[in-house]
């Protein structure tokens, strides 16, 4: 085995298409939004015999607590070779070695793709990885087939969810509009400060937002000389984000950016003023019903709490059960992974593990 450096968009997104586990965090867009972002990155080939059979997006994370690499949602493994996860993790991670050297970073960091059991858990273990005080993005997320009907889906909603989504189609005030302006993403914005306090989570700032909805826009890809797609410019969606707003009298209550990539939708943003209006649940309806139009087969809802007996006293338990109440499943993955590069990593640890008691994680 060995790695390569992947510079072609074709190849790097042909792949993906046939790895089963997946989030929009490996696309070949969120390597450029981290490029937007200013930060550096490699797109990393694991070669068997020529046959590629892994990838990785590794980025180089600048905070005040120290620099790291970091591996989200990754490596993308094949799904017909996923007995060699070991021998493709230990490659990778000399490669990662190597780079650390150069960029002088203090730890690396992966956030797997994998499902947590215990297999998968002895891989990092033997590798010397130990657990992350924190993690970047979810390890336990809630998900939906939308391969069924609208009626089906609505049948196997909660009770109440149903019931508020038809509350919500029988008010003539209630307007859920799409958008693909990137000026709307200040609207969206004006919500999501106002629901970080009631939802205990740091925000991402406006120019990160404004930056994410860039990165998978028509607009930026066609600046930047990017081919649209033929699957995509047959079905008409050539963004991959849209921005969906409900409004009620001319006031706007919710809002969400909604990711459409490779089949799958990810409802990655989202913000909301509390409201007896249940502007929320029709508009969550409404980008199910886009992402079944775009050909989607899953709903990605995104993080949740831990599902647990005492799920009311977690920050996000409200969120959580919002999401539920739509139908879906759980999905768990392994743990954030740290790999201690030098005794700077020590110092990154306690601000995380103090960051995380403060915000009751």
């Amino acid at each position: 085995m060995e790695i390569r450096e992947i510079t072609n968009k074709e190849i790097w997104e042909n792949f993906l298409a046939e790895c089963e586990e997946k989030t929009f965090l490996s696309s070949w867009n969120w390597g450029e939004f981290q490029k937007i972002m200013g930060n550096k990155i490699w797109r990393l080939g694991v070669y068997d015999n020529e046959q590629l059979i892994s990838m990785a997006l590794v980025i180089k994370v600048k905070a005040r607590r120290g620099t790291f690499l970091f591996v989200p949602h990754g490596p993308n493994i094949k799904s017909k070779i996923k007995n060699q996860k070991s021998k493709i993790l230990e490659i990778l991670l000399e490669k990662l070695k190597e780079i650390t050297k150069e960029e002088k970073v203090s730890f690396i960091r992966i956030a797997p793709i994998l499902e947590k059991n215990e297999e998968n858990i002895k891989i990092f273990k033997k590798l010397s990885f130990r657990n992350a005080p924190i993690h970047m993005h979810p390890e336990l997320t809630w998900e939906l087939n939308i391969n069924k009907s609208e009626e089906e889906l609505l049948r196997e909603m909660r009770k109440t969810t149903r019931y508020l989504i038809k509350q919500g189609l029988k008010n003539p005030e209630l307007k859920i509009e799409k958008s693909e302006d990137l000026k709307d993403v200040e609207i969206f914005n004006d919500l999501y400060q106002k629901t970080v306090n009631r939802h205990h989570f740091v925000p991402f700032s406006l120019n990160y937002l404004k930056n994410e909805f860039s990165a998978f826009s028509s607009e930026f890809r066609a600046k930047r000389g990017i081919k649209v797609p033929t699957s995509e410019a047959r079905s008409g969606s050539y963004n991959q984000i849209l921005i969906f707003l409900a409004r009620y009298k001319g006031e706007y209550l919710a809002s969400a950016m909604i990711i459409f990539w490779q089949n799958i939708a990810f409802y990655h943003q989202g913000a909301s003023l509390f409201s007896k209006i249940p502007a929320s649940y029709l508009l969550q309806w409404e980008t199910i019903k886009e992402a079944k139009r775009r050909g989607c087969h899953t709903y990605n809802f995104w993080g949740i709490a831990p599902i647990i007996e005492n799920l009311k006293t977690h920050p996000w338990a409200g969120l959580t059960l919002f999401k539920m109440g739509f139908g879906g499943y759980k999905k768990e993955y392994v743990k954030t992974q740290d790999l201690p590069l030098s005794f700077k990593y020590w110092f990154n640890y306690l601000v995380e593990k103090f960051r995380k008691t403060k915000r009751g994680l």
